[in-house]
């Protein structure tokens, strides 16, 4: 049974399965078409350091970066449209492989073009992520994001941070405005 993850209250993922290496974050949600173009959601990884930033530019996966330098993680590809059933954008992750200098990854979804096309999350419907195990592809944990942001276009969906040794995840559902160039203004 997956954990309904809460804004603020983290939870350790190896705790729930000692010696998990792989996961899988998955990002879904419903199609939308508004003002004539699909809502385009992307899932990005920034992966930073004890001062909050990016180690280097190489460790922001996205879909123009799909690998970290250290191999740890890796974006298979882009959905444009939030079609189909279950997760619509994933990023893998091996825990074991992330550089030591890393000890946070920010998740972030951002809504491609949405100045130009007029989009924002107020356009999204049954939006999630989850954390899977890659081995057996079960959902570890879950956030649903519930809430009504209809002037945002970005949010800083979840984090996973190092705790010694020990991932926890949180769910941080933070919404902002301005794309993706904000969020890599924030942690550039």
């Amino acid at each position: 049974m997956a954990i309904q993850l809460e804004k603020k209250k983290p939870i350790s993922i190896i705790k729930e399965k000692p010696g998990l290496n792989n996961i899988v974050a998955g990002l879904g949600w419903d199609p939308a078409q508004v003002n004539g173009h699909a809502v385009d959601l992307d899932l990005s990884l920034f992966m930073l350091g004890e001062n909050g930033k990016l180690v280097a530019d190489e460790y922001f996966v996205f879909y123009n970066n799909p690998t970290s330098p250290d191999g740890s993680t890796n974006y298979p590809g882009d959905s444009r449209g939030g079609e189909g059933e279950g997760d619509d954008e994933i990023i893998n992750i091996d825990l074991s492989k992330i550089d030591s200098k890393v000890e946070f990854l920010y998740f972030t979804v951002t809504i491609d073009q949405s100045t130009e096309r007029g989009h924002n999350f107020g356009h999204v419907q049954n939006s999630y992520i989850n954390i899977r195990n890659a081995a057996d592809n079960s959902i570890l944990c879950q956030y649903k994001l519930q809430d009504d942001f209809t002037n945002e276009d970005s949010i800083l969906i979840a984090s996973i941070s190092r705790n010694g040794g020990n991932w926890h995840v949180e769910a941080l559902g933070q919404a902002f405005s301005g794309g993706l160039n904000t969020l890599i203004e924030l942690y550039q």
